[in-house]
This record gives structure tokens, sequence and C-alpha cells, in this order.
């Protein structure tokens, strides 16, 4: 090795130690310019914010800590940007952020990263009464951890903004944190490679949504009292795994347009509200215009319409999920194909399953089906798996969902000789979908707590 080799890895080193060694703690004062202060930082210094209130639309473009003691508030006085970061390797912490701007075409966020702006890190603050939360414009590598995030309250859902957006940024983490209010939780376009891990949505109209977002996971959260849970669109090779839909009003998962992507042990239940879950606000329920009040309780109190929506949805696998008392379990249409679905719990839907196709579809694989709650086969051999099969449709039910008029003549002897017939001659059935291996118990492993 010649003494360069030696002596320039040596050089970097030392000059990385003098750049820490460099580092400065800057105190901030409520009254004091807070741009200033940020004008005259260098890279890796920190920034503090000590208690009390500080005039927001502040620009960070350099690499440094802002971080904020008990008390310390951002406020953007109803304009623009609270806090805009083009540098990369920036860290806000501990600060409350509120009073954004309102104009959705200027995205006017609480804290705003730019594409420059890589690795930015947005940990443990309050951000509050924003059009935006976050919005992550191109910055790849970022973390959005353990914030909570309450948007716009009282207006038209088209008005508000979204907890977090992301725009084509690769790599970004938004994991551990409390959503409130607004239009969506999470909002995804034109991304790849995300992980949304472990957060927490309430009054929200979607609490994740995906459009054009690859390659990425959606895991361990939690999404109560929305409008929808889950709804993936035109997304590709997702993981989706471990969320629940608790009593959301629509659906608890919808699919439109995704395609390879594995859905396994995730939870939708509906049914009756508990006391944990709070009533939604009196303002406008959705883009459309208010509903009366209520139909807005009767809606919360009744649970999703649908616990899954599969609209032209290809080659996913379905396991190991539990949909529980939804109007309709699984609404399955539009070409949907090459989907496995299997292991999963369908317990007391009204419909478990609504297909208007006249294709054979059976939903088991390898002599595994899934479990219907409403089932009556035996199980003599006790293997587990049901000695008939399951159809959960037949030709009555497609001449309701055409017709529903006709529902006056569901209790006519004509109506139910139909219906024996078809049982006891199963060439009859016009196609739909078949479980040829159903289960008799739901899987142990799919059950929440307090069934198993």
């Amino acid at each position: 090795m010649d003494l360069f080799s030696r002596i320039f890895p040596a050089a970097l080193v030392a000059a990385g130690l003098a750049g820490s060694a460099n580092a400065e703690t800057l105190t901030a004062v409520p009254g004091q310019p807070l741009q200033s202060l940020l004008d005259r930082a260098g890279d890796g210094d920190v920034i503090e914010l000590a208690s009390g209130e500080y005039n927001g639309s502040i620009h960070i473009d350099r690499a440094l800590v802002l971080t904020g003691r008990a008390g310390a508030v951002l406020d953007g006085g109803g304009a623009g940007n609270v806090v805009t970061v083009t540098a990369p390797d920036v860290t806000i912490r501990g600060v409350t952020v509120r009073g954004s701007g309102r104009d959705l075409q200027a995205m006017n966020s609480g804290i705003f990263l730019q594409k420059t702006a890589e690795r930015t890190k947005i940990e443990d603050n309050r951000l509050i009464g924003n059009l935006f939360g976050v919005y992550v414009h191109g910055a790849r590598g970022s973390r959005v951890v353990r914030n909570e995030i309450e948007g716009l309250r009282g207006g038209r859902l088209s008005e508000a903004g979204n907890g977090v957006s992301l725009w084509n940024a690769p790599d970004v983490t938004i994991a551990n944190n409390n959503f409130r209010y607004g239009r969506d939780g999470i909002f995804s376009i034109s991304s790849s490679k995300d992980r949304f891990l472990d957060n927490r949505f309430e009054q929200v109209r979607f609490a994740v949504h995906y459009m054009y977002t690859n390659d990425s996971e959606i895991s361990g959260n939690v999404s109560i009292g929305n409008h929808v849970g889950y709804a993936i669109m035109y997304s590709n090779r997702l993981v989706i795994r471990g969320n629940s839909s608790d009593h959301d009003r629509d659906y608890g998962m919808l699919f439109n347009y995704a395609n390879y992507a594995q859905i396994e042990d995730n939870r939708v239940i509906g049914g009756p509200l508990g006391s944990t879950i709070q009533k939604a606000d009196d303002g406008p329920d959705d883009e459309r215009g208010m509903l009366p009040q209520a139909k807005r309780e009767s809606t919360l109190r009744s649970g999703p319409e649908k616990c899954v929506f599969i609209y032209n949805t290809n080659h996913n696998k379905f396991r190991n999920n539990w949909f529980e008392r939804c109007a309709i379990g699984v609404h399955f249409t539009a070409g949907s194909e090459g989907n496995e679905i299997t292991g999963n719990a369908f317990v007391s839907n009204a419909n478990q399953v609504k297909y208007v196709g006249t294709r054979h579809l059976d939903w088991s694989i390898g002599g595994r089906g899934n479990y219907w709650s409403d089932n009556p086969a035996f199980d003599l051999n006790g293997d587990g798996i049901a000695d008939t099969a399951y159809r959960p449709n037949d030709l009555i039910d497609r001449v309701l969902w055409t017709a529903p008029a006709a529902k006056v003549l569901i209790n006519s002897p004509a109506v139910q000789v139909i219906r024996w017939a078809q049982a006891q001659f199963p060439a009859l059935l016009p196609g739909g979908v078949v479980d040829s291996h159903p289960l008799v118990s739901p899987p142990q492993s799919v059950a929440p707590k307090g069934t198993r």
C-alpha cells in the first residue's frame, strides 16, 4: 500500500471528526427571528426552540436538527408552508407545527419536503390544523415517525388535504403515527419501495390510499370508523399484512387494478359500534355534500357495506384474513383473474360473497379452502375439511342483484323449490364461486383476539 492510500482515509476520518467537533447547539427564544438563526447555522448544528410560539414560514437549506422543548410551537399564520425543507439529512423533532395556508394547488403543508430533502427525519411532532400535515414531494429515504397529525375539521373533504402525501418518493417509511381528520390519512402516488407501518387512523376518508405505488408494504395499521380502510388502486407487488379495519363505513379493503399482491392476516370487522368509536363530526360527509345526521350515525353503527371489494384485480394471494359482520363479505367483479383465496374466515356477513359473473371460480388451493360461518356441512373423517363443497350464491341471488324488486317473492314456494333443486343438482347452477374444500372451523392464526 502506497503512502497516499494510507494517508487519504485517515484525512477523511480527521475531517469528519473536526466537522462533528465544530457542530453547535443554538437556542432560539420567542420573539427572535428564527430564520436568521437558521441561516447562521451550519451542517450538523442543532437549533433548539425554547418553549413558546414562533413565526413559521421558515426554510431549512442545510443539514441540521430542529428540535423543540415542551411547548415549542411553529405557527404559519395561515399562509404557505410552515416549514419548507430543501437540504438532505435534516431532522425535525419535538415541535408543534400548525397554521399552514389553504391553497391546494400550492400544496400548503405543515412540513413540505422538496425533492432535494432526501433522508429527512420527522419525529415526535404534533402537526395540527394544516392543509397537508407532511408533504413528501420526491424526498427519497425520508422517515415520518411517531407524530400526531390532525388535519382540517368542519369543512368539505374536497377542500382538505391529507395527513401525509407522498409523490415519487421511494424508500420512505411512515410508521407509528396517529392520524385524525382531513381527507386521507396517507396518500401515495407514483412511488415505490415505501413502508407504511403501525399507524392509526380515525375520522378520515381513506386511511391509506395507494395510486401507482409499487413494491411497497402496508403492515400493522389500524383504521377505525373511516369511510374506507385501505384503498389500493393501480399498484403492483404489494405486501398488505396484519392490518385491521374496525367499523369503516363503506369498505374495509378496496382493490382496483391491483396486481401480484400478498394480502395476509388482515382483519375487517363490522357490526354495532363499540363505545371506543367516537361519532364523526357534523361536517359534510363526502365530496358530494352532507348526509343527514341520522343517516350518518346509522351507517357508522352498521359497519362496512363491503368487507372487501375486488375490481379488475389479478394474480393476488388473499390468505388468512378475517372478514366479519359486513353487508357483503367480498364483492368480486369485473374480470379479476388468477387470484388465490384460501385460509380466510368469512363470519356472519349478511351476504358472504357477491359475484355476478358466469365463470366457475374455485376458492380453494391444494385441498384447502376457507371458513364460512353459514356452511352447515359435516366433517365425518375429522380432517378439518367439510365433506361437501360450499356455494355462497345461487340463481336467486343473481336475480335479486339485477332486479332488487324481486325481494317481495323471496319467501314464495316457487323460489324455495328453485333453491332446493339447485342444491340437489349443482349442474343447474349458472356459474359462480365455489369452495370445493371449505374449512369446518376458522384457522386459529386468523381469529381476532377473544375468539380463539
